[in-house]
């Protein structure tokens, strides 16, 4: 897959997993990510997405800094919720908010495997035991968009490794964190949450 990476992920992943900081980072991350991805939406399908979308990326947080945990790079990590996203929109039908084809699922899953398989994630289980307790909102699918998909703002070619476009260029894996991070540089943290910075 191919994704940005730029300080203010950086500050994210510091936010996260900086205890009395990570609750509002989380949250400040999850309305960015809703409204990101919400704007990808046709229009008539936004609103009522939205509160789906909070939940599940609320979910995805967990998982990324889980993947942290287990040793995967802050790009990798990122990309593991990213392609957790990708097979949601794809059962759902929302084929317009994908990044990736769905005829690259099966190389990307096979990438994170390992991680995959010790949570419980499958492409029809994206969140496996990151689900929450209480499940998840409803939200309207459109699953006509199956019979002939056109992925309008997926990218294909980018399925075997984590390519990574930094503030120096395209990378494999992306950049070493930088020594200055700073929390407050982080969405939700130090300002809204409102630009695109970049999911």
């Amino acid at each position: 897959m191919k994704i940005r990476q730029n300080p203010r992920h950086w500050a994210a992943k510091k936010a996260l997993t900086t205890p009395g900081v990570r609750s509002v980072a989380n949250y400040g991350l999850v309305k960015l990510h809703t409204n990101i991805f919400a704007g990808k939406a046709d229009e008539a399908h936004r609103e009522a997405r939205k509160p789906y979308l909070d939940a599940f990326f609320d979910a995805t947080m967990d998982a990324y800094v889980a993947a942290l945990e287990a040793d995967y790079s802050e790009a990798e990590a990122r990309e593991i919720t990213h392609v957790q996203a990708n097979f949601d929109f794809f059962d759902k039908g929302w084929t317009e908010m994908m990044e990736i084809p769905a005829d690259e699922f099966e190389a990307h899953y096979r990438r994170f495997e390992d991680f995959f398989t010790a949570h419980s994630i499958t492409i029809d289980d994206p969140l496996g035991e990151f689900r929450p307790a209480g499940g998840l909102p409803d939200a309207p699918r459109t699953s006509e968009r199956l019979d002939d998909p056109t992925y309008e703002n997926a990218v294909a070619g980018f399925a075997d490794d984590t390519y990574v476009e930094t503030p120096g260029g395209m990378t494999v894996g992306g950049d070493e964190e930088p020594e200055d991070v700073s929390v407050r540089d982080a969405p939700g943290v130090g300002d809204d949450t409102t630009d695109d910075a970049d999911d």
